[in-house]
């Protein structure tokens, strides 16, 4: 067991270093991890960290009125600290088994057909072929192109620095979340539509997407895409840039991508967020089999059946 030293504010705050140094967790999930630790430990009366399995029957029973996806969230965090405390030998067992298991149902992301995709891009190919293109409407195919094109998050497209793109560079590198880095492909055509909008940003200005402030803000981006959608004759509650980050990934996926690879695109850190974009419709799958497993090159051979 924990020596009596050892209080639950001492090491919760341990606990919460590993996960940020060691484990890379965001600032939101720290945040997260310690308030549910801490009311936990306000419940046990401080001694959280001696608690035996049936004072945490008694806790997770204090829970029972709480909706799933927080005590799934709750569970999940003592179960964390309970395993640092035993991987670091502050505790010989770990009594994290009796924590409830609820079953956190992984609602399947908003999706856009490869149609509605479509008229996205014509509303913008016609505002570039008119008489009068304005600098908002390069503007416009850029943060589209980007969004659509290479499945930026929000925050890291307005962020973006002024000379983050340019016309002889593939890849750029993002810091996404966790302060991690990862490289990510930039076509062509958003290159191309970078290029058009680069002009018009001032030389002076330290981001892709300026305002009077700093950069775009989300909520500005949000919007833009919004009255895009409008003009497209789409329903604007149905798309957002989150939503075209997701259209990104399961296009990408329903053409044949690698799951690890788009793993790597997306800077996830579970392979189970990823997993969730592996819902392309059964057809694909077999004429995915049909035409890429290396058995459908091979001629069958067919058995006699003897007698």
């Amino acid at each position: 067991m924990t020596s009596a030293g050892d209080s639950d504010a001492a090491l919760i705050d341990r606990f919460l270093e590993m996960m940020a140094v060691e484990r890379g967790a965001a600032a939101n999930s720290l945040i997260a991890y310690r308030t549910d630790l801490q009311g936990a430990s306000a419940i046990l009366k401080g001694r959280l960290s001696e608690a035996s399995r049936e004072e945490l029957v008694v806790l997770s029973e204090k829970w029972n009125a709480l909706a799933n996806s927080s005590l799934a969230r709750k569970s999940s965090a003592l179960r964390r600290f309970f395993g640092f405390l035993e991987e670091e030998g502050l505790r010989s067992d770990n009594p994290a088994g009796a924590l409830p298991k609820p079953v956190k149902k992984q609602a399947l992301p908003k999706i856009l057909s490869h149609e509605e995709v479509d008229k996205l891009f014509f509303v913008i190919a016609q505002s570039l072929a008119s008489a009068k293109v304005k600098p908002n409407d390069y503007r416009l195919s850029a943060l589209i192109e980007l969004l659509y094109g290479s499945g930026l998050r929000a925050s890291e497209l307005v962020s973006l620095p002024r000379m983050s793109v340019v016309s002889d560079k593939a890849f750029i590198i993002l810091t996404g979340k966790g302060n991690k880095d990862r490289l990510v492909p930039i076509s062509d055509r958003a290159r191309a539509a970078v290029a058009d909008w680069a002009q018009f940003v001032p030389a002076k200005s330290r981001y892709l997407f300026p305002s009077r402030s700093g950069h775009i803000s989300r909520i500005r981006l949000f919007q833009i895409v919004r009255n895009l959608s409008a003009t497209a004759g789409l329903d604007p509650a149905k798309v957002s840039p989150h939503v075209l980050r997701h259209a990104f990934a399961t296009h990408l996926l329903a053409g044949g991508a690698n799951l690890r690879a788009l793993q790597a695109m997306l800077g996830h850190a579970d392979i189970s967020t990823t997993q969730i974009y592996t819902h392309v419709d059964a057809s694909h799958l077999v004429e995915l089999v049909n035409k890429r497993h290396p058995l459908s090159q091979i001629n069958p051979v067919r058995r006699k059946r003897s007698d």
